[in-house]
């Protein structure tokens, strides 16, 4: 009995293993296949005759000579000038965290300081305006966007996206805002320091993790969104996620699926790298956000 219990925590281990190595694999695959299909050409990525073509490259050895070939992201990047996408992407994505961290920051740290109880009442509203599907609130202002000539413009779209992203940035700030113990505001006011002086000096930095973390899912909000940025951008002004569509045609335009492909690969890859380099700042403030402190 005593040697079952012994090899048991080893059996579990293996099997714990064996199911997370399973699942990061089946996690990573559609991304890396996407990967290598971006190096090969239309025919044999998604060749009908045999999946095999893919790895083999037959079409891409005939017609370009090679294995592999660049030409998908040559023609994203420079062909259809897929770098304005990006650098719209950039932009837009830059102003939104700025401006919901800016507003969240202070308005999370004033909700949850505040004694009185309209602050429940106000969160509570933040979270149904956060719940409704965001297309049914863009849509219902898309003819005054066209009477006052906002509609195609980054501008316009970064508010739209600062205001559907404020509930929830105001929620996440307002959790970690609620696990630090007001006695840090107090002692610094008690040392001379002002109201904002002690968020300024003393709170913000207790609350860096949260506010990198809040932060990031503000970016993937406006970096990943499809539904806001095609009603409200004009074609120059696109970002990356509608630039992609715009590469797969309709059905009375023929559009080119590899550059599709290249492009989702290169707007998947930052994501990847971004989530790497701040893992521990994620994890950390998702802990500290969900523990009492």
């Amino acid at each position: 009995m005593s040697s079952k219990l012994k090899r048991q925590p080893a059996a579990v281990s293996i099997l714990v293993v064996a199911i997370l190595v399973i699942w990061m694999i089946l996690a990573a695959f559609p991304f890396l296949w996407t990967l290598w299909g971006s190096f090969k050409v239309e025919g044999d990525f998604f060749s009908k005759a045999d999946w095999a073509n893919a790895l083999e490259g037959a079409l891409t050895v005939a017609e370009t000579g090679g294995k592999y070939t660049g030409s998908g992201f040559y023609g994203a990047w420079v062909q259809e000038e897929f770098w304005r996408a990006a650098l719209n992407s950039i932009i837009v994505c830059f102003f939104v965290v700025t401006i919901s961290l800016t507003l969240g920051t202070l308005g999370g740290y004033a909700l949850a300081r505040s004694t009185y109880r309209y602050a429940f009442w106000f969160l509570l509203a933040a979270l149904i305006f956060r719940a409704m599907p965001p297309i049914t609130l863009v849509s219902g202002y898309l003819p005054v966007f066209f009477d006052w000539n906002l509609w195609g413009h980054k501008s316009t779209t970064i508010i739209v996206l600062v205001a559907i992203n404020q509930p929830f940035t105001l929620w996440m700030l307002h959790s970690f805002f609620k696990n630090i113990p007001a006695e840090l505001d107090e002692s610094a006011m008690v040392d001379g320091c002002t109201r904002f002086q002690a968020f300024r000096n003393v709170i913000i930095p207790v609350m860096w993790p949260g506010v990198i973390t809040t932060g990031l899912f503000s970016f993937l909000l406006a970096y990943n969104d499809f539904a806001v940025t095609t009603m409200l951008l004009s074609k120059e002004n696109q970002t990356m996620i509608p630039k992609i569509n715009s590469f797969l045609g309709t059905t009375q335009t023929k559009g080119n699926v590899m550059f599709a492909v290249s492009a989702v690969v290169s707007v998947t890859a930052p994501l990847f790298l971004m989530v790497l380099f701040f893992q521990r700042q994620i994890v950390g403030g998702l802990t500290a956000g969900a523990v009492k402190g």
